[in-house]
């Protein structure tokens, strides 16, 4: 496979960029290395997309044509396999795999001989003797894992219904639907209201249409993968091919896939590639013997910061098991992409922890991770071959230049990046600012300080700030008032000011942060607490561990009213295409009076942080003459506001100096947007 960056005289990513002209020649390195490797896939499998087929081989495979299952799998290391179940009375020696010649072990099991045995909802492991000893262990490629409720041992389950589930989401294009990525990021487990685990299908009938109706077009799911404990918020993954059981069946996820596609939403699936959970007895972690499978040996396979263990990217079988991963999921549940979790790990010999990145010496250094950066350009390339349209999201902190451009152009390939410094900032702003002394100017650095041609998905906050130990937006801002005083007619100054900064800073991140935007599950409406899933430190309760929607549902509560402004600013997003317009242009930024107007697209937007001050009659500069309506006001009375500001009065430009100028009665902490409509 040819690429055409290597043929040109710069590379369009320097050409972008010159301050990377030094590391021109590491780039070039670095795609040398991705068609040397293409080629050498090309040549022993025929293709990319055919390389990425491990799950079809390895594993419990049905082979309809010799009417029986193939049972295989890759242990070089190993001295013995035998796979064990209910099918055979879990007799460790009954049924021996044999050795091929590439590490691969298999055997066949006939339905002449297991049919009645081997059926849908059989129980199995496989029992991998090595030279440290002997253990049963959960397949590698393993489809379903479910755990006995009395031992809490997990087993791996026959998963083969007699009906398939039927598919009827064929029109769905994730380009038609999705223009600009509104980012939905949820929690099946936790979207329940009673304090118990929530379902695919609960997940489906009763949360999909509140996303749907609130105006957004992408729903981001977290902990899908099989994970053993419930509160690793699904990053500790043990079994990457396993939907994970506690919320229901493959089934189900396939309903809830469906079900969002009739109604216009993009699936994306939170994928955990950085790392594996350490548990021998339902992960990876020493499958052979050997130590270094599918993890690097010795203390570089251990994550100092997860208690994890770590892939090692440069392996072909490694490389293989995680790109077949991923077209497992767009093809067998037909998600629309990936959000690639703890890309910045990845990266970096030292994984970030602890480091400022403050050059580019730093991204193209010895601490730069040649083979989890090819790793990364093969999964990039492969989804991107496999599902148009597929959207591909990166975690990543250390602002890599080109992570977020085509690999061609001498990039990664993502699509876009997490904005992480945004929620950071506004944490930081909360936590040790007083309202009068925030810096405007400041301010719209850290929300426009972006990579030119890379895109960023803006959020004032994701799950990362809804965990316990930390605190949401909304509970910075009312603190007790969030429980006290929300009733839409108390007027409680906190909380007065909590919902009017709650509104702002929203609207501020949509409109400055970036080229897509994310919520996490509830927080749109304000949610009043963290969250901390069951564990023994809090008695196994389930308290935090779900949403309380009755909250935005309530008329007579200030939490329906920040939901509705929420819907409010995304159907004026989507409407405008608002992020698909260049970044915004600084029209003014009045430190005294704490005012910063701007003009993105067709909106031109005015924020008045000021605690106290309204303005009559504000001036300011907007490049376009013409008339001018309010489309949007944050002191709206039915977003909680005091309605000081007339939305109905058109504002005509006058001149000023020489230039095209607004008035406008700019009240205290309010935002307006307003285009021109004439």
């Amino acid at each position: 496979m040819l690429i055409p960056a290597l043929k040109t005289p710069h590379l369009p990513l320097v050409q972008q960029d010159p301050w990377l002209t030094p590391y021109e020649p590491v780039l070039r390195r670095r795609l040398m290395r991705l068609e040397e490797r293409l080629a050498d896939i090309e040549a022993q499998h025929g293709s990319l997309a055919k390389f990425a087929t491990a799950h079809q081989y390895l594993g419990l495979n049905y082979d309809a044509r010799r009417r029986g299952f193939w049972y295989r799998e890759w242990a070089p290391a190993a001295e013995g396999l035998y796979l064990v179940g209910d099918f055979n009375g879990w007799d460790r020696h009954a049924t021996p795999l044999q050795r091929q010649h590439d590490g691969v072990w298999e055997v066949f099991l006939s339905d002449k001989e297991y049919g009645q045995r081997l059926a849908h909802g059989s129980r199995y492991k496989v029992h991998v003797r090595t030279q440290h000893g002997a253990k049963d262990r959960l397949p590698a490629t393993l489809r379903r894992a479910i755990q006995d409720e009395q031992t809490h041992d997990f087993a791996g389950q026959v998963w083969r219904p007699e009906i398939p589930f039927v598919w009827t989401d064929q029109k769905f294009r994730v380009h038609n639907y999705v223009k600009e990525p509104l980012i939905y990021e949820a929690h099946v487990g936790m979207a329940t209201e009673e304090g118990r685990v929530g379902s695919y299908r609960e997940f489906a009938d009763q949360i999909l249409p509140r996303i749907q109706a609130g105006g957004y077009n992408c729903v981001q799911l977290m902990a899908v993968m099989e994970h053993p404990y419930y509160g690793s918020f699904g990053y500790h993954v043990a079994n990457f091919f396993a939907v994970s059981s506690r919320f229901g069946t493959p089934e189900d996820l396939k309903y809830l896939v469906n079900e969002a596609h009739l109604r216009g939403l993009a699936v994306l699936l939170d994928v955990v590639h950085s790392h594996a959970v350490k548990n021998e007895a339902e992960g990876l972690a020493d499958f052979d013997g050997s130590g270094d499978q599918y993890f690097h040996a010795g203390p570089r396979g251990n994550h100092p910061g997860w208690d994890s263990k770590l892939f090692d990217y440069s392996k072909p079988e490694v490389q293989r098991f995680l790109l077949s991963n991923l077209r497992y999921w767009l093809e067998e549940f037909h998600f629309d992409g990936f959000r690639f979790d703890g890309v910045t790990s990845m990266l970096y010999h030292h994984h970030g922890e602890g480091v400022a990145f403050s050059s580019y010496d730093q991204y193209f250094g010895p601490e730069a991770d040649d083979a989890a950066i090819l790793y990364l350009q093969l999964a990039t390339m492969l989804v991107h071959e496999l599902k148009k349209g597929a959207l591909l999201i990166a975690e990543d902190m250390s602002g890599l230049p080109g992570l977020c451009r085509p690999i061609r152009e001498g990039g990664i390939g993502f699509d876009y990046r997490l904005g992480m410094g945004i929620p950071d900032y506004w944490i930081k702003l909360l936590k040790h600012s007083r309202d009068e002394d925030w810096n405007l100017h400041e301010l719209w650095h850290t929300l426009t300080n972006r990579r030119v041609g890379e895109k960023t998905v803006a959020y004032a906050e994701s799950h990362d700030q809804a965990l316990v130990g930390d605190k949401t937006l909304a509970h910075w801002l009312l603190d007790r008032a969030i429980y006290e005083h929300m009733h839409r007619n108390d007027p409680d100054a906190i909380a007065d000011r909590g919902i009017a900064l709650h509104k702002m800073i929203r609207l501020l991140t949509l409109g400055l942060g970036g080229e897509a935007y994310l919520n996490f599950i509830g927080n749109e409406f304000g949610h009043p607490e963290w969250v901390d899933f069951p564990r023994e430190g809090n008695g196994w309760s389930y308290h935090f561990a779900r949403r309380q929607w009755s909250l935005a549902d309530n008329p007579d509560l200030k939490f329906q009213q920040l939901a509705a402004f929420d819907h409010a600013q995304l159907h004026l997003a989507r409407k405008q295409h608002l992020l698909a317009h260049p970044a915004a242009h600084q029209l003014n930024i009045d430190a005294d009076n704490q005012v910063l107007i701007f003009e993105r697209g067709p909106l031109v937007f005015v924020f008045n942080f000021h605690v106290s001050h309204s303005i009559p009659n504000y001036h300011f500069f907007v490049p376009h003459s013409g008339r001018y309506r309010i489309l949007l006001s944050t002191d709206a009375p039915e977003f909680g506001g005091h309605n000081r500001v007339d939305t109905s009065l058109t504002y005509e430009t006058f001149v000023e100096e020489g230039i095209d100028k607004l008035s406008l009665y700019v009240t205290s902490r309010t935002a307006l947007v307003l285009m021109r409509i004439g």
